[in-house]
């Protein structure tokens, strides 16, 4: 039996989201891990780092993004508008703090709405951004979350953001990252996203077709007919049959984020093809 203790005011306590995020990062990332698995912590601390660089390449601000990956240290610059420099402290360590919210600086978003970067930065032994603005630039510096340095002054460098950061071992243990797991993550990004090229430790991944070149890749010669492939602003499918007869494969995927599970959109879809067919 549970051992019964007083529950009085003395029990309620209250945290700073910085020490919730640290204390309950399941909440946040999902699982943790050791990066033996494609969908561990992580992986996801790298994912929300480059969403915002896919935001501002949909925005139209940008369309080359690079990855640089140093035995655990993950740098990620872009080409965007850089996050404004006035805000850089506040966009990456207080919570929904972000210009996702707003829906004419952002029409569709990849990111977490202002949560993703700080949970990379909680979470994050050593951690670093960096915003390139008009000439100008404006950096920090943080260790699990808390501000250490800032710095600013006239830069060459274009405009953009460069952020990097170290998993911190406390959080998740004895990890490494699988390179297999990076690569299949990019080279979607640039199925869902036709025009980014995305340097990846001098390995470049475009794609000019978009979904039909991921369709293309999966089905290779076993295609029955030519694929269909369609795309406008809001949606964008490709379909074929082939001689396998392991049953149906979908890759589907809302606002950029691969949903393993479908949804309404791919019963949908499925729904659609089958009154067509009939």
């Amino acid at each position: 039996m549970p051992v019964k203790k007083d529950y009085n005011e003395d029990a309620v306590k209250h945290m700073s989201p910085l020490e919730h995020i640290r204390l309950r990062p399941g909440m946040y990332i999902g699982r943790l891990g050791n990066g033996s698995h494609g969908d561990d912590g992580i992986y996801v601390l790298m994912k929300e780092v480059i969403d915002n660089s896919i935001d501002e390449f949909i925005m139209g601000c940008g369309n080359r993004i690079q990855i640089r990956l140093e035995d655990k240290k993950v740098s990620v610059r872009d080409q965007g508008r850089g996050i404004p420099l006035g805000k850089v402290i506040e966009c990456v360590s207080q919570i929904n703090t972000g210009a996702k919210y707003n829906d004419d600086v952002f029409q569709f978003s990849v990111g977490l709405n202002g949560v993703g970067t700080k949970a990379v930065n909680a979470l994050s032994s050593w951690f670093h951004v960096k915003s390139f603005r008009e000439g100008r630039f404006f950096e920090a510096y943080f260790k699990q979350g808390k501000l250490k340095e800032k710095n600013e002054g006239k830069t060459d460098e274009p405009d953009g953001t460069l952020t990097e950061f170290i998993p911190d071992g406390e959080i998740f243990g004895e990890y490494g990252f699988n390179e297999e797991f990076i690569v299949k993550r990019l080279e979607n990004y640039c199925y869902l996203n036709m025009g980014l090229t995305i340097d990846y430790n001098g390995n470049i991944f475009k794609s000019k077709n978009g979904l039909l070149d991921l369709l293309e890749k999966e089905v290779e010669d076993n295609g029955i007919y030519s694929m269909i492939h369609h795309k406008s602003k809001m949606l964008e499918f490709a379909f074929t049959h082939t001689r396998e007869y392991s049953g149906e494969n979908y890759f589907s995927y809302v606002n950029g984020q691969y949903t393993s599970d479908g949804g309404t959109h791919q019963a949908a879809f499925k729904e659609g093809i089958l009154k067509g067919i009939n």
